[in-house]
């Protein structure tokens, strides 16, 4: 009779912990979709800004067509992809675009002193600082769901459920480098 009970208590045991990983999975995965989320109102924030900004400069900077183009064809590139590691990969580069256009503005004092352009760069900084947060939050829930995928006994959870780790959103090495611009 101590068995059966022994044998009940085990299995209802294992049945919470069942139930309880699997609930963690579903709450880090649904955390995991908001934080990308929240990183695509922003991203579609900055794509909204940067034709303003593009439009502004051109007409400061008429010569610096190459340089417009490259924005916005980087704009496009990320807009158009997909997976976290394309996005990540696209929005560097847009980044370094728009970097390069705001070192322009110290080539073109009158447009270092535009109104627009100081409106827009400040909207882009507010933007990019926001962006900043939501990247570093999904980051950190992706961290916490991998970490349980990989951990015991969760990760027998992982397995059964299909349960597979995310990827983060991580910038190349060679993005980190400073924009190098060459008039």
């Amino acid at each position: 009779m101590y068995i059966f009970l022994g044998f009940i208590a085990l299995l209802a045991f294992l049945i919470f912990l069942i139930v309880y990983y699997y609930n963690r999975f579903i709450k880090l995965k649904n955390q995991i979709d908001n934080a990308w989320s929240d990183i695509d109102v922003q991203l579609k924030r900055r794509y909204d800004l940067i034709p303003n900004i593009v439009e502004t400069v051109k007409g400061y900077a008429k010569h610096e067509k190459e340089t417009l183009e490259n924005v916005i064809k980087a704009r496009n590139m990320a807009m158009d992809a997909s997976s976290v590691q394309e996005k990540a990969q696209s929005e560097n580069i847009l980044t370094g675009a728009l970097k390069s256009i705001f070192a322009l503005a110290e080539a073109y004092p009158d447009l270092k002193a535009n109104q627009n352009f100081l409106s827009l760069q400040q909207t882009l900084a507010e933007i990019e600082d926001s962006l900043q947060m939501a990247r570093r939050y999904y980051n950190a829930v992706v961290r916490d769901y991998n970490v349980l995928c990989e951990s015991f006994p969760s990760v027998l959870v992982a397995n059964q459920f299909h349960f597979v780790k995310r990827d983060f959103f991580e910038i190349d090495e060679k993005e980190k480098e400073n924009v190098k611009v060459k008039f």
